[in-house]
């Protein structure tokens, strides 16, 4: 079966072999060549809430491996590395801004590609929304010195669903409009990051940093260790958001593949010299402004803004983290609608989500549908129990080892008859995406693992953890979709492997180099 939008049901059991270049279904209507290099770097690391990931995580890794934190912060980047190799070199063969979704189709077939290709991520990606318009509205309103409304549930959801409506109308406005927001967003996180850690490294009486932090042997036992890689993996998470505007890049089968690199190298760089900071400024203590500090731990640079800068330079660091969640939410809005829109291309969902908007060459149904799936989700988990939004966010990690391995197995799978083409072909499409996924199939059982006991997060039923319940119940919930999508689009289904269509006579292939 081919991946094309204009015959979805056409056949074929061959391997095509060897290719110099493919190319997405043309016609999505959506406006090529309108990001560059930074426009996709910036949309990258935003995606990732950078100040807000490191803000509700690195307590948490402090108190689970001490002054190793930064250790797991680049032990945990390795998989991540690894993974993004994957990305790169399926989006030079293949870029569509259906990005998992074609590729895993590709590689394993459409129940592979729809179910894990795009349920999780979009199921992953849900439930991070939930708690970036959570997270945005709650500090938002502390920024403005509205204390009493940041601790009322009510005023905190309704804040977070007017923002979420806002997010959604600039995404609906056009990619152009959302990257120029990106930039001051992301801008205003990166300074308050790095003046916290130049604040931090200048006081009097911190401990100077030390090479012993970064030791990847001096970890006690392989519990924390995984425990803590699983952490990092979180924070890490994001940024193949930038990958889904791939058809509306320059150069859209260079630009993203360096783009994500170039994004986690600059996350790599950011987290590791605010943990240093932080570590040496404040310590791994349980007590104070201690990083160990239990109180502390969903939210250190709260803890450590006050002492280190003051009362206003504070607020602005509250005010960044506002900015941080609010600014992956709006990524989150620019990426899923787009993969939507290839799903409709390949025949995979209904017409309705391929249609752009005729002024802005967006996706303007898809974008306003996952908003609002947004908003139901968020209301419904807060009328169940604020302990259920907790664990939905907590069972996120299990969904993130889930795709991104089985990208990185897609990636080795799909290039398996080019591995020999050259020593650079092995590396970056064999040896490391398949290191890369074995990685993330060991942090999903180890996370599994860990998440199936009843005092994991919050909730519990009948002994199992209310976190693995919720992550693989995601996953579970995704089967009969799939059923029902598949009686309504059988030409998808019909064959078990699936290829991306070649370019047309109008396209130029493009070179793999």
């Amino acid at each position: 079966m081919t991946l094309d939008p204009h015959d979805a049901g056409t056949t074929g059991t061959t391997d095509p072999g060897p290719r110099t270049g493919t190319s997405a279904p043309p016609g999505k209507g959506l406006r090529s060549g309108s990001v560059g290099l930074l426009g996709a770097v910036a949309l990258g690391l935003s995606s990732t809430a950078p100040a807000y990931s490191l803000a509700v995580t690195l307590g948490l890794v402090t108190m689970t491996v001490g002054h190793l934190a930064p250790a797991a912060l680049l032990i945990g980047f390795v998989p991540i590395l690894l993974t993004a190799f994957a990305f790169r070199e399926l989006n030079r063969d293949m870029p569509d801004c259906g990005t998992t979704f074609v590729w895993n189709t590709r590689a394993f077939g459409p129940w592979v590609g729809w179910l894990v290709g795009s349920w999780v991520p979009t199921m992953a990606t849900l439930f991070a929304m939930t708690a970036l318009a959570q997270v945005g509205a709650t500090y938002l309103l502390a920024a403005l010195g509205l204390d009493t409304l940041a601790g009322n549930d009510t005023a905190v959801t309704v804040t977070a669903l007017v923002l979420l409506g806002g997010a959604t109308v600039l995404a609906r406005r056009g990619l152009q409009i959302a990257t120029g927001v990106q930039y001051v967003l992301l801008a205003l996180q990166l300074v308050a990051l790095f003046g916290l850690g130049i604040a931090a490294f200048a006081r009097p009486g911190a401990a100077a940093p030390s090479l012993s932090w970064l030791n990847p042997f001096a970890f006690d036992g392989a519990g924390p260790f995984a425990e803590a890689v699983l952490l990092c993996l979180f924070i890490y998470w994001g940024w193949d958001a930038l990958i889904t505007v791939n058809e509306e890049t320059s150069d859209a089968d260079r630009v993203p593949g360096r783009a994500v690199l170039i994004s986690t190298f600059v996350l790599l760089g950011t987290y590791l010299f605010t943990a240093f900071a932080a570590v040496g400024y404040a310590g791994t203590g349980t007590t104070g402004i201690g990083l160990g500090n239990p109180d502390n731990a969903t939210d250190v640079l709260a803890a450590l803004a006050p002492p280190l800068l003051g009362g206003a330079m504070a607020t602005g660091v509250q005010l960044a983290v506002c900015v941080s969640a609010l600014s992956a939410m709006l990524t989150c809005l620019v990426g899923s609608p787009r993969g939507f829109l290839s799903m409709t291309a390949h025949g995979a969902l209904p017409k309705a989500f391929g249609r752009v908007h005729p002024r802005y060459r967006t996706p303007a149904v898809g974008t306003v549908f996952f908003g609002a799936a947004t908003a139901v989700a968020l209301v419904v988990l807060k009328l169940a129990s604020p302990r259920f939004l907790g664990d939905a966010i907590l069972s996120i990690g299990l969904l993130i080892a889930c795709y991104y391995g089985a990208t990185a197995f897609a990636c080795v799978w799909h290039f398996r008859h080019r591995l020999n083409g050259s020593a650079r072909d092995l590396l970056f499409k064999g040896v490391l995406p398949l290191l890369g996924g074995l990685m993330m199939l060991a942090a999903l059982a180890r996370s599994a693992y860990d998440m199936v006991d009843a005092a994991y997060g919050s909730t519990s039923f009948h002994g199992v953890g209310g976190v693995f319940l919720l992550g693989v119940g995601a996953m579970v919930l995704g089967l009969p979709v799939v059923v029902l999508i598949r009686a309504r689009h059988p030409r998808f289904f019909r064959e078990g492997r699936t290829s991306v269509a070649p370019p047309t006579p109008t396209e130029s292939p493009r070179n793999e180099s």
